[in-house]
C-alpha cells in the first residue's frame, strides 16, 4: 500500500511539474501558443489578450491543473491548445502507434540478443565454457550505435537508393521495419550483453551439472539457463518498454512516425499543455505496468526457491583474465585524440568542403570545409569528460538508490517514463538554457537502469544459499551488505556502468540532435553527428569519424568476463568467497 501512495504521489509530481511548466520558464503561453498557431501573426496585445481568455490562462495554474485533473475522471484530457481537438484521441492514437513500433522493436532486440548469446548457450550446453572466455567486442560496439545515425542510414540507403522497403510515414506493418531495427539493434545489444554476462554463472551451477549427467538434451539445458537469467534481467526489460515507447522521439522525427513520443515532444515545444500533460501520464501508467509485469513474471520464473533462500548464487568470484583488446582500442581512441589536437577545429576553408580523407585531412573536412579530425579530437576531451563525471555519479547513485527498492523501485518507473527531451526542457525551465543542462537532463535518468539491475541482483543474492548459511551463523544485515550481497552485485553493476558509457554520450548526442545539447561551432561527438548527418549520403566520413570513435569507446571501457569456475555446494553452504 505504501509504494502505491509513493507511486502515486510522484506520478501526481510529475504531472503537476509539467501543467507548471510555462510559468517555470518564466514565458507568456499565449505568446508560444500564438506562434505555434501561426508564426506570421503579430502579436498584439488585443491578441494575446483573446488567446488568454481563450485557454483561460487568467485563472492562473493551479486552477488550470486543477480543471484538467478533474477532467479525468470523466475520462476527458481536454482539448489541445493549438488544434481545439479533443486530447485522449490523439494521445490514445500516437500510443498505439508507439506500441506497435516498441513490439517490433523488442522482436529485433530478442533477436539481437539471442545472436549475441547463441556462443555462450551452446558452449554451455555442451559442458565446454571451461576456459572460455565470454565475447562482448561486438556487442558493445553494436550498444554504441546511434539511434539516429542507424535510422538516417537506414531510410537512406535500405528506403531510398535500394527501394526495399517505405522510408517516410506510418501506413503499416511494412513501415515499422527499418524504425524498429534503428531501436532494436542497440537495445538488443546491452540486454545480450547482460544475459551473457550471467549465463556462465547458469551453466555451474548444480542443476545444470544434474541435468547433464542424466542426458538431458542440451536445448533444454540452455533454456532453462536463460529462464534462471531472466530474472535479473526482466526489470530492465520493463525500462527498455518504456524507453522504446516514449523515448524514440529522434527515430520518429526522422521516419515522420505520429508516435507518443514526437507528439509529447511538439506539445512541450508548443507548450500545448493538455497533450503534453496526457502524454506524460501515458508514459507513467506504462511504466508502472512494465514494472508490474515484471515483477509478476520474475516470481513465476523464480517461484518458491526466492522466498526460501534456495537460490544458487551467479557471481561468485571468478580468475582474472588479461585482455590486451581494451588497450589496443584505447590506445587507437588516444592516438586519434593526439593526432587531431595540434590543429585548428575550427579554421574554416570554404574551398575545402566536404572533401575525402586525404593526406592533409586524414579525416575529410565537413560541409563548412573545417577537419573532421580536429573537431573529432578537440570534442573528446569534452564529450569523454562529461561522459565519464556522468557515468560514475550515475553508478553511485544507481548502486544506492537499489539497496532500498521499495524507495528507488517506484521512482525508477516514474523518471523512466520521461524522455530525456522532455526532461531537458524541464530542466532548461527551471535552470535555464546552458551547457550544464544536457549534463543535468541525462544524468537524471541515466541511474535508473543501474538501480533496477541492483535491485534485481540483491533480491536474488539475499535468497542465495550461502546467505542463507552465512545469517544462520549469526552474521548481521552489515556484515551480509559488506562481505556478501555487495561483492556479488557490484560487479555487474559496474560491467553494466561501463557498457551504458557509450549510451550516455549518445544520449547527449540525441539531445544535440534535436537542438537542445551543444551549439555550434561547439565540437561535441553529438553535434557533430548532428550537423554532419544531413551530408552522410554525400561525405560519409564526415558522419563515420564521431560513430567509429563512439564505438572505440564502447569496446575499450567494456571489460571481458571469463566464465566462473564450479564451486562445491558444500563451499557455497560455509559462504566461501
Amino acid at each position: 500500500m505504501a509504494a502505491l501512495v509513493w507511486r502515486a504521489a510522484l506520478a501526481a509530481a510529475l504531472v503537476c511539474g509539467i501543467g507548471l511548466l510555462p510559468w517555470l520558464s518564466r514565458t507568456d503561453p499565449a505568446l508560444t501558443v500564438l506562434k505555434a498557431r501561426s508564426a506570421d501573426r503579430d502579436p498584439t496585445p488585443g491578441v494575446l489578450a483573446d488567446i488568454r481568455d481563450q485557454l483561460g490562462l487568467d485563472k492562473g495554474p493551479l486552477s488550470l491543473l486543477g480543471e484538467w485533473l478533474g477532467g479525468l475522471w470523466r475520462g476527458d484530457a481536454g482539448r489541445s491548445w493549438l488544434s481545439g481537438d479533443e486530447v485522449a484521441p490523439a494521445v490514445l492514437q500516437a500510443l498505439g502507434a508507439s506500441l506497435l513500433l516498441m513490439a517490433v522493436a523488442l522482436a529485433v532486440a530478442a533477436l539481437t540478443a539471442a545472436l549475441i548469446c547463441a556462443r555462450t548457450l551452446w558452449l554451455g550446453a555442451h559442458r565446454r565454457l571451461d576456459g572460455r572466455r565470454s565475447g562482448g567486442g561486438g556487442s558493445a560496439v553494436l550498444a554504441a550505435l546511434p539511434e539516429f545515425l542507424t535510422a538516417s542510414v537506414l531510410a537512406t540507403v535500405v528506403g531510398v537508393q535500394l527501394g526495399w522497403l517505405p522510408a517516410l510515414g506510418w501506413y503499416g506493418p511494412r513501415w515499422t521495419v527499418l524504425p524498429a531495427l534503428a531501436l532494436g539493434l542497440p537495445a538488443g545489444a546491452v540486454i545480450g550483453r547482460l544475459l551473457d554476462d550471467l549465463l556462465p554463472g547458469a551453466f555451474a551451477e548444480p542443476w545444470a551439472l544434474a541435468a547433464a549427467a542424466r542426458g538431458l538434451p542440451g536445448r533444454g539445458i540452455a533454456r532453462q539457463a536463460v529462464r534462471r537469467c531472466l530474472p535479473g534481467l526482466l526489470p530492465n526489460l520493463g525500462l527498455f518498454v518504456v524507453g522504446l515507447t516514449g523515448g524514440a522521439v529522434a527515430v520518429e522525427q526522422i521516419f515522420d512516425i505520429p508516435g507518443l513520443g514526437r507528439t509529447t515532444l511538439q506539445a512541450a515545444l508548443a507548450q500545448d499543455l493538455p497533450v503534453l500533460q496526457a502524454g506524460t501520464l501515458a508514459l507513467v501508467l506504462l511504466a508502472a505496468l512494465a514494472a508490474g509485469l515484471a515483477a509478476l513474471a520474475t516470481r513465476r520464473l523464480v517461484g518458491p526457491a526466492l522466498r526460501d533462500g534456495a537460490l544458487q548464487s551467479l557471481h561468485r568470484p571468478a580468475p582474472s583474465v588479461r585482455s590486451t583488446l581494451p588497450f589496443v582500442y584505447g590506445g587507437l581512441l588516444l592516438l586519434v585524440v593526439a593526432l587531431g589536437l595540434p590543429r585548428d577545429p575550427l579554421a574554416l576553408d570554404t574551398g575545402e568542403r566536404l572533401r575525402p580523407p586525404s593526406g592533409s585531412h586524414p579525416f575529410g573536412t565537413d560541409a563548412l570545409g573545417r577537419d573532421v579530425l580536429a573537431r573529432v579530437a578537440h570534442g573528446a576531451l569534452d564529450t569523454l569528460l562529461l561522459a565519464l563525471a556522468i557515468g560514475a555519479a550515475a553508478l553511485l547513485t544507481g548502486v544506492l538508490l537499489g539497496l532500498a527498492p521499495r524507495l528507488s523501485g517506484p521512482l525508477v518507473d516514474t523518471v523512466s517514463a520521461v524522455p530525456p527531451v522532455l526532461l531537458a526542457l524541464l530542466v532548461t525551465a527551471v535552470a535555464g538554457s546552458g551547457p550544464a543542462t544536457p549534463a543535468l537532463a541525462v544524468g537524471a535518468v541515466a541511474w535508473a537502469p543501474l538501480a533496477a539491475h541492483t535491485s534485481a541482483l540483491l533480491r536474488q543474492e539475499r535468497a542465495a544459499l550461502h546467505v542463507t548459511a552465512t545469517r544462520g551463523l549469526g552474521a548481521d544485515r552489515w556484515y551480509l551488505l559488506r562481505h556478501e550481497l555487495l561483492p556479488a552485485a557490484l560487479p555487474p553493476v559496474t560491467r553494466h556502468a561501463l557498457l551504458r558509457l557509450p549510451g550516455i554520450a549518445l544520449a547527449l548526442a540525441s539531445l544535440a540532435f534535436l537542438g537542445l545539447g551543444a551549439q555550434p561551432p561547439s565540437p561535441e561527438w553529438g553535434l557533430l553527428l548532428a550537423e554532419n548527418q544531413p551530408y552522410a549520403e554525400r561525405a560519409p566520413w564526415a558522419v563515420l569519424a564521431p560513430a567509429a570513435v563512439l564505438a572505440l569507446l564502447g569496446t575499450c571501457v567494456y571489460k571481458r568476463q571469463p566464465p566462473l569456475e564450479e564451486t562445491s555446494p558444500a563451499e557455497e553452504l560455509v559462504g566461501a568467497r
